[in-house]
C-alpha cells in the first residue's frame, strides 16, 4: 500500500484485469478539473478587476435635431377642390415648386371679373375722395374770407359807431348851449314884458325881444331835434353792428356746417376705400392660394388626398414632405429613475434597426457596428407613456452616422456614465444602488454644426 517493497505488484500480475486494483488506481481527470478551477477562479479574479462602463438602456427612433428639419404636411390654406397635381411621390421638390392646383368652391368667389370690378370700385371712391378732398378745401376758402368780411365790416360798423358817437356829444353840446340861450332869451322876454306893463319899455322894444325868445325857442327846438336824430343814428349803427355779427355768424355756420358733412363724408369714404383695399389684398392672396406650393426642399413621402375633383376644407393636409439633408438626431426615452443620471453633453453609443452590429454595453470600445453620439437636448416633461425625452446628435469626434437610415426607423442605444470596476458594477446591480455619475460640463464638449444655425 505504502508503496516501499521491492517486490511490486504490478511487476507480478497485470493490475487491468483485476477491478479492485482499478478502483486503487488515482484518477488524472480529478486533477485537470481542479486546474481548470483554480484557472477559472483566476479568471474571474482578473475580470473583477476590470473597468466597466455604467450606462443606461432606451429605445427610440431617427428623428431631426430642428423642427423645420422633420417631416411636415403641407397643408392648403382655403377650401377647394383638387384640380390637377404636378407632382408624384417619391419626387424631389424645390422650395415654391407647384404641388397641386386647386379652384373655388364658395360661390362668394365664383365671379372670374370680382378682382377687376373692387379696383373699379376703387377708382371711382378714390375720385369720389379727391372731389369731396376739394369741395373741403373750398369750404375752407369760403370761411377763411366770411371771417375776414366780418373782420372788415365790424371794424367798419365800428367806425361809425365812432363817428356816431363824436356827433351824439357835438350835437348834446349844441343842445345845451342853445337851451342856455332859450333860458337867457325867455328871462330876458319876461324881463321886458314887466317893464312894458310899468310903462318903462316901449310896445316895439317888447315885440323884438319877443321875436328874438321865439326865434330862440325854434332854434332849441332844431338842435334838439338834430341831437335826437344824431342819438337815433347812434343806435341804428349799433343795431347794424349786431346784424351784421349775427349775419356772418350764420354764413360762416352755414359754411362749417357744410364742411363738417363734407369731411364726414370723407372719413366714411377712406373707410370704405380702406376695405376695398383690403378686399382687394385678400383676393389677390387668395387667388395666389389657388396654387399649393413646397414650403422647403425636400421629398414629396405621402399624399393624403388622391385624384381630381377631390374637395379640402380650410387647414387640411394634402401631403407630406421630408426635408432634404436634414440634421439627423436620435429621439429616445428613459426611465424617470434614469433620466437625473443624465446631462447635455454625455456620450451616448447607437445601434441602428438594420444595420448589424455587436454591441457590448460596459466596454463600448470593443462594440462592433455602433455609433456615437452625444445628450443634446433633455425634456423637462415626459413625452410618452411616462418616459422622458432625449435628444441625440451625431458626435463628430466618432464614425459618421450611415447615410442609408431614414427618418423613423427604431434605434436602441446606451447613454455612458462612469467607469468602475466590474466587481463593483455587479454588488452595486446586486444590491439595487444607482449608478454613481459626475456631471458633464456642457461647455468642454464639442462644437457640433447645425444646418441653418449659423
Amino acid at each position: 500500500m505504502l508503496n516501499i517493497s521491492k517486490n511490486k505488484i504490478p511487476q507480478l500480475a497485470e493490475s487491468d484485469k483485476f477491478y479492485a486494483m482499478k478502483l486503487l488506481n488515482t484518477l488524472q481527470t480529478g486533477r485537470i478539473v481542479a486546474y481548470c478551477l483554480v484557472g477559472i477562479f483566476v479568471i474571474c479574479l482578473f475580470v473583477m478587476v476590470l473597468p466597466w462602463q455604467q450606462n443606461i438602456y432606451a429605445n427610440g427612433e431617427v428623428t431631426a435635431l430642428t423642427p423645420q428639419d422633420r417631416p411636415q404636411t403641407i397643408e392648403t390654406a382655403i377650401a377647394g377642390r383638387i384640380e390637377h397635381w404636378h407632382i408624384r411621390e417619391g419626387q424631389f421638390v424645390n422650395k415654391g415648386e407647384i404641388i397641386v392646383d386647386i379652384s373655388e368652391i364658395k360661390d362668394k368667389f365664383f365671379d372670374p371679373e370680382q378682382l377687376t370690378r373692387i379696383r373699379e370700385q376703387l377708382q371711382a371712391k378714390s375720385n369720389g375722395l379727391e372731389a369731396t378732398q376739394v369741395k373741403i378745401n373750398a369750404l375752407n376758402n369760403q370761411i377763411a374770407a366770411l371771417q375776414n368780411a366780418l373782420k372788415y365790416s365790424l371794424q367798419k360798423a365800428n367806425n361809425k359807431i365812432r363817428q356816431s358817437t363824436l356827433k351824439v356829444k357835438s350835437d348834446s353840446a349844441d343842445y345845451q348851449a342853445e337851451k342856455l340861450n332859450y333860458d337867457i332869451a325867455k328871462k330876458q322876454f319876461l324881463r321886458q314884458e314887466i317893464l312894458y306893463k310899468q310903462g318903462l319899455k316901449s310896445l316895439t322894444e317888447l315885440e323884438q325881444r319877443k321875436q328874438k325868445f321865439q326865434e330862440s325857442q325854434a332854434k332849441l327846438i332844431a338842435v334838439e331835434n338834430k341831437y335826437l336824430s344824431t342819438r337815433n343814428d347812434l343806435m341804428n349803427v349799433k343795431i347794424e353792428l349786431n346784424s351784421i355779427q349775427a349775419e356772418y355768424t350764420d354764413k360762416i355756420s352755414k359754411a362749417t356746417s357744410d364742411k363738417s358733412s363734407a369731411v364726414s363724408y370723407f372719413s366714411d369714404a377712406t373707410s370704405e376705400f380702406s376695405k376695398l383695399k383690403n378686399e382687394q389684398a385678400n383676393q389677390e392672396i387668395r387667388r395666389k392660394q389657388y396654387n399649393i406650393r413646397a414650403p422647403q426642399d425636400g421629398y414629396i413621402i405621402k399624399t393624403l388626398k388622391e385624384g381630381v375633383g377631390e374637395t379640402v376644407k380650410e387647414g387640411e393636409a394634402i401631403c407630406t414632405i421630408m426635408p432634404d439633408e436634414p440634421a439627423m438626431a436620435v429621439a429616445m426615452y428613459v426611465k424617470p429613475m434614469d433620466v437625473s443620471l443624465l446631462s447635455k453633453g454625455r456620450k451616448v453609443r447607437i445601434e441602428f434597426d438594420g444595420w448589424p452590429a455587436l454591441q457590448f454595453s460596459g466596454w463600448p470600445s470593443v462594440s462592433v457596428g455602433t455609433f456615437g453620439g452625444v445628450i443634446d437636448v433633455i425634456d423637462f416633461v415626459d413625452s410618452k407613456e411616462g418616459k422622458y425625452r432625449i435628444l441625440v446628435r451625431p458626435d463628430h469626434n466618432d464614425d459618421p452616422w450611415p447615410k442609408q437610415i431614414r427618418m423613423g426607423s427604431g434605434v436602441k442605444g446606451w447613454a455612458m456614465l462612469d467607469e468602475v470596476p466590474i466587481w463593483f458594477e455587479l454588488w452595486r446591480q446586486l444590491n439595487g444602488f444607482p449608478p454613481r455619475v459626475q456631471l458633464v460640463d456642457p461647455s468642454k464638449t464639442d462644437k457640433y454644426y447645425e444646418k441653418g444655425t449659423k
